[in-house]
């Protein structure tokens, strides 16, 4: 249930949900300021709470709008937001495509991103084999396999492993930014 190095491992699935529970029935009933959540639910507002609205927002689950209220967006405003990568690293590995140097990597982020946000394995499969061809880094070559779909079901492991993208998008950025 917890990642590794999780701060909240202590924390029962109960608290957790909890806690989630807390917030997101503030955000449907009243669009609130995260002040004004702390200070309007039941129990004490804790770190995990906090930890809690930071994935959300993260996850562009919630968004800030006027005067600060949190709202919880719709499911068709979330996939538009979500369709494609749009803060650094992933955004220069998303427009320009990966390079023999960097396919490890780039194939590691966008991976772990699609699963970041919460897209379904057959979403992600679907969306990287695309990226892989219309990005041009499957024409670029350096795959051992024959099929862009092929590459992308030999990485499944990093998608079920739910690692972080970060390090592995800075890798390839450096190199895509060093091919051009």
């Amino acid at each position: 249930m917890h990642a590794p190095e999780c701060k909240f491992e202590l924390c029962s699935r109960d608290e957790i949900e909890k806690a989630y529970i807390d917030i997101i029935s503030l955000i449907l009933v009243d669009p609130s300021t995260q002040k004004e959540m702390a200070s309007e639910i039941q129990s004490e507002w804790k770190n995990l709470h906090s930890a809690i609205m930071f994935i959300l927002t993260r996850e562009q689950r919630v968004e800030q709008g006027e005067l600060g209220k949190i709202r919880l967006l719709t499911p068709a405003e979330r996939a538009d937001r979500i369709s494609e990568p749009v803060s650094e690293p992933m955004r220069t590995i998303y427009e320009k495509g990966s390079y023999p140097g960097c396919h490890d990597n780039a194939l590691f982020a966008m991976l772990a991103w699609h699963k970041m946000v919460g897209f379904s394995w057959e979403e992600t499969q679907e969306k990287v084999t695309q990226w892989l061809v219309r990005s041009g880094s499957w024409e670029r070559g350096g795959f051992g396999e024959s099929a862009p779909k092929d590459v992308i079901d030999n990485k499944k492991h990093v998608y079920e492993g739910g690692y972080g993208w970060m390090e592995k998008a800075q890798a390839a950025k450096r190199v895509i930014e060093r091919m051009e």
